[in-house]
């Protein structure tokens, strides 16, 4: 599966000011951690934060597949051998928890099958939930906190707590 990169969850001056910094000399390195807790947060939550564009390759079955994104948000196309299938060679479905289906009407003599489509729980950081936020906030201060000490030890429970009602873990 593939994506687009998409925007940042948390502003760089929203973690600035709770780190308390005012020079700009390190908005690199704030940047790369906020790209890094986004990463540990989708990975913990099971969710994308931001809407993105993806793209899923489809076994070539008659099945209802699943998308590995969550929450779907809109899915825009089926396309084998770089040439899009007709709306009537497939069935797409968004349920309630946001899981995305597909299902291919005659997958015989297709090739490689691929599925386009958008998936993320907020389209900006304003539209991120809060104690997502503030722990992807607490996370980037603890990584920059301690980015040179060796025994830095494991980010502070209070980010996994306030994470920890969103997450979705799925079996198989």
């Amino acid at each position: 599966m593939a994506s687009d990169n998409g925007a940042l969850a948390v502003s760089l001056a929203e973690c600035k000011a709770y780190l308390r910094l005012e020079r700009d000399d390190e908005d690199a390195l704030l940047a790369g951690f906020v790209r890094t807790a986004m990463a540990l947060c989708e990975a913990f939550t099971g969710q994308w934060l931001m809407v993105r564009a993806s793209e899923q390759r489809l076994a070539c079955d008659a099945g209802w597949q699943r998308l590995q994104a969550l929450p779907v948000v809109a899915i825009s196309g089926v396309t084998s051998a770089g040439a899009p299938l007709a709306g009537e060679a497939y069935e797409t479905d968004i349920d309630l928890a946001g899981c995305g289906w597909v299902r291919l009407l005659a997958p015989a003599g297709l090739e490689a099958p691929l599925v386009q489509f958008r998936a993320g729980l907020a389209v900006d950081w304003n539209g991120v939930p809060e104690p997502l936020r503030q722990g992807l906030v607490r996370l980037v201060a603890h990584l920059f906190t301690h980015r040179d000490a060796a025994d830095a030890g494991p980010p502070p429970a209070a980010v996994a707590a306030m994470w920890r009602p969103w997450r979705r873990m799925r079996l198989g």
